[in-house]
């Protein structure tokens, strides 16, 4: 009993230290906002989406020195354009377009997509507790970023769900697909990031034109996007969709518009509002719960069943003969 005590503790401190290292890439993509509008040239959004993306998965493949094999290479460009190719333009798009964070309110109620499709393709009957745990998330959102400016852009509104939507299936279809046998998520995030930066770069030379001049601002703002923020925190993301549940996974994306509120009070002077405290606080504790794992009912003892009184004489009589036998 001990033993499996400790097991389970054991179990639960490796749980939680992969969730804790999962929990790093939102976070990283909660800086996103402060160094696009500090550090990059503006009005670039695909070409920025392609510098996150190719170098940070011609750089992962270098590392992992590992290609796609038989139909990985087609799985490899579904999931690269769901996560990445069709996520990054979609996103950014919505972002330019919708007025005071509403983008990410709409980002919000991904842990509601996954958590549909889990159901579907994975088996993962969604709970009670999840659903409410998702629009405690999405209101809690809601309250920290959305701001009543301006009108609803329904270009801009289709852009973010059609985004939520590719991220959620992105990572219902990572879950379900896992990785092939020996590959590390090294390899399959290098994958994804690469087909996903080619796919953007000809929508980005089509619309935007030639690269714009960087200097050594935009320069440093391009490398910390590509390495910390894409490479190593894609790497840790789908680490964890490997090792997590895909709705604990897709629990902690809050996290990213909570980090960038934080940095915009920390580093940009922007203050923060009683209301958007509690929501801070709503879309924290609903993160946090997301990570529990579901509650299973303990089974009741099995009840020893009265003997009628043709089953007490005939158990007797087997007692006596065992006993006499026993005394021979």
């Amino acid at each position: 009993m001990k033993t499996n005590k400790h097991s389970v503790e054991k179990g639960n401190r490796r749980n939680g230290a992969v969730i804790a290292l999962t929990a790093l890439a939102p976070i990283s993509w909660g800086s996103t906002y402060a160094v696009t509008t500090e550090f990059l040239p503006p009005d670039r959004p695909l070409f920025t989406g392609l510098m996150r993306a190719l170098p940070a998965g011609l750089l992962l493949l270098a590392l992992a020195r590992t290609l796609p094999r038989g139909a990985w290479w087609w799985k490899s460009l579904v999931l690269g354009t769901l996560n990445i190719g069709a996520f990054f333009p979609l996103l950014f798009l919505s972002a330019y377009r919708l007025p005071g964070g509403m983008a990410a309110v709409v980002g919000s109620i991904g842990p509601l997509f996954v958590a549909g499709l889990a159901a579907v393709l994975l088996g993962e009957r969604p709970t009670r507790r999840t659903l409410l745990t998702g629009i405690a998330a999405a209101l809690g959102v809601s309250l920290v970023v959305l701001k009543a400016a301006g009108a609803l852009d329904p270009v801009g509104a289709l852009a973010a769900l059609a985004s939520t939507a590719s991220m959620s299936t992105g990572t219902v279809l990572t879950k379900r697909w896992g990785r092939p046998e020996g590959v590390g998520p090294l390899a399959l995030t290098g994958w994804q990031l690469t087909a996903g930066g080619l796919l953007i770069a000809p929508l980005a030379f089509l619309v935007e034109g030639p690269p714009p001049a960087l200097d050594g601002r935009a320069v440093a703002g391009y490398a910390y996007l590509a390495l910390a923020n894409t490479a190593v925190a894609y790497w840790l993301w789908f680490r964890g969709i490997g090792r997590l549940s895909a709705t604990q996974v897709t629990f902690l994306g809050p996290l990213s518009p909570l980090t960038a509120a934080v940095i915009g009070w920390v580093a940009l002077g922007q203050a923060l509002t009683p209301v958007q405290l509690v929501g801070m606080a709503l879309a924290f504790g609903a993160t946090l719960l997301g990570q529990r794992p579901p509650r299973i009912a303990a089974l009741p003892a099995p009840q020893p069943r009265p003997f009628s009184s043709a089953e007490e004489k005939e158990r007797k009589v087997s007692m006596d003969l065992t006993g006499g036998e026993l005394r021979r």
